[in-house]
């Protein structure tokens, strides 16, 4: 069966691929052969196990009971092996709620009782398959749950093949401009692209009540130009990315506190996002926002600690702690 799991409002289904093989569903044995022939079984998978069935859908009117599915493991010890499938049926490189929700699952099975490395594979070109992780359960602020390490993050859009944008500068600091943001809103237009696994274009805002609203987002006026820009062809332009790019918002709240909103590609508006939390205390830490060491990072699912290592003016790392918890099937986003 698929359990779903609630990360701060990141909800994911977590299968293994003998499950979905006992549907009918044509999953290849090995994690890499999965990836490279998704195109012939995600769909099927996506609509089997997040379609809403007599669950009652709720005000927000989501497509899907979940934000997607976490496919594993592929092997019954570490390093564990998974792919994250996106409602659209694409493949994430990361995700920082993803895998902790992955890491809890693996261990309320048992599977895992110490620090391990999970290994997303993808068939996203130009980027590293399958993306490593290393998972290590710790007590943050009196709560259990995980710390991912998630390695050093790239800035600019080299970092993201982003095409097209030019540079502009904000206090000194120099940024994008992309223009498609800019025309939906011309308080975006200061954005800088962190690739954390994945290529994220985080926009600096001055004011909170220039980010965008996520009710707003799930509304055709502001979803289409979003996705044009977010997702992929053939349901975007892929453009400033040909693969596609998570979207982040961010405002500065007080010290080493930021306020974003997120507009995930294959998915569109979601309440959090790890790796999105991730991109924007990077792109925050950068833009002389905020300091080193623990940055809170407040989402509509809630707020995601986040660690940034550095040593003087230099950023050598960034960790992401991540909470899980089983999310009744009757309950979903609710």
């Amino acid at each position: 069966m698929t359990l779903f799991y609630d990360a701060r409002g990141n909800i994911y289904g977590v299968v293994t691929p003998a499950f979905l093989r006992g549907q009918g569903i044509e999953v290849p044995h090995g994690a890499a052969q999965a990836a490279a022939t998704r195109e012939v079984w995600t769909a099927s998978a996506i609509s089997s196990e997040c379609a809403w069935g007599s669950t009652p859908r709720p005000v927000d009117g989501k497509a899907h009971r979940c934000d997607g599915l976490l496919v594993g493991p592929f092997q019954a010890e570490p390093p564990f092996d998974l792919l994250i499938v996106n409602t659209d049926g694409s493949l994430a490189e990361r995700s920082g709620n993803g895998l902790t929700i992955f890491a809890q699952a693996l261990t309320d099975q048992g599977l895992m009782a110490g620090a391990c490395e999970l290994r997303v594979h993808h068939d996203k070109p130009g980027a590293v398959s399958p993306m490593a992780t290393r998972i290590e359960p710790a007590i943050h602020e009196h709560i259990s749950g995980f710390w991912l390490a998630l390695g050093m993050p790239g800035f600019g859009p080299s970092a993201v093949g982003a095409q097209g944008v030019e540079p502009v500068s904000l206090d000194g600091i120099e940024l994008s401009h992309v223009k498609a943001l800019a025309a939906i809103n011309p308080q975006w237009g200061h954005s800088q692209f962190v690739r954390v696994g994945n290529p994220h274009c985080v926009t600096l805002v001055e004011q909170v009540a220039a980010l965008p609203d996520t009710l707003q987002m799930q509304q055709p006026a502001l979803f289409e130009p979003l996705q044009a820009i977010a997702f992929a062809p053939p349901a975007g332009r892929g453009e400033p990315c040909p693969t596609g790019v998570n979207l982040q918002w961010v405002a500065r709240q007080s010290r080493n506190r930021v306020v974003a909103r997120v507009f995930e590609r294959g998915e569109g508006p979601t309440a959090s996002s790890g790796t999105s939390a991730s991109a924007v205390a990077c792109a925050a830490w950068r833009a002389g926002w905020v300091e080193g060491d623990d940055i809170a990072v407040v989402m509509p699912g809630g707020t995601a600690p986040v660690r940034l290592h550095t040593q003087a003016d230099t950023l050598l790392g960034v960790s992401l702690f991540g909470t899980a918890r089983p999310q009744a099937w009757g309950l979903l986003n609710g």
